[in-house]
């Protein structure tokens, strides 16, 4: 009897519990109508911007006085050894960090390091996170419907 008295208060204590999860609700914001404006175009801005992770050399960090013309004459020196690869400088209060190529892996990132190490000492490998710019004007639609987007 008892048993079957708890089973019965156990069930009517899990059904309100079952049907609170089955429940769909919808959220509306309010607010300020430029702050939903604000919102999608933050949205649209996350669609159009994909990042890749990867990797970077890191061929100097600098601080102090002249860095800034320091980093940019790195820049340019590296510039004129290696036209081809993409030269970054990044400034995050107090140092200026160099940092060179956008390798998807981290032993191409190595490879390259060895490459230029005699020539620029103290080098590191650094993840990093870049953005993917799609060429969106090459992609032909797959419906019409998918013409209006």
């Amino acid at each position: 009897m008892r048993k079957g008295l708890l089973l019965i208060v156990a069930a009517l204590l899990l059904v309100p519990a079952l049907q609170a999860q089955t429940r769909k609700g919808k959220v509306e914001i309010t607010g300020d109508v430029q702050v939903s404006e604000l919102v999608k175009k933050h949205i649209e801005f996350n669609e159009c911007v994909r990042t890749v992770p990867g990797y970077r050399v890191q061929i100097a960090a600098l601080s102090g006085a002249n860095s800034r013309d320091q980093a940019f004459e790195l820049k340019r020196r590296f510039k004129e050894e290696y036209p081809e690869i993409e030269v970054y400088i990044v400034f995050t209060e107090p140092n200026f960090r160099i940092k060179v190529g956008d390798f998807t892996s981290k032993l191409e990132a190595y490879v390259f390091m060895q490459r230029i190490k005699d020539s620029f000492p103290g080098t590191i490998v650094k993840e990093n996170v870049y953005p993917i710019h799609l060429d969106m004007s090459n992609i032909v639609p797959e419906t019409d419907a998918d013409a209006d987007l």
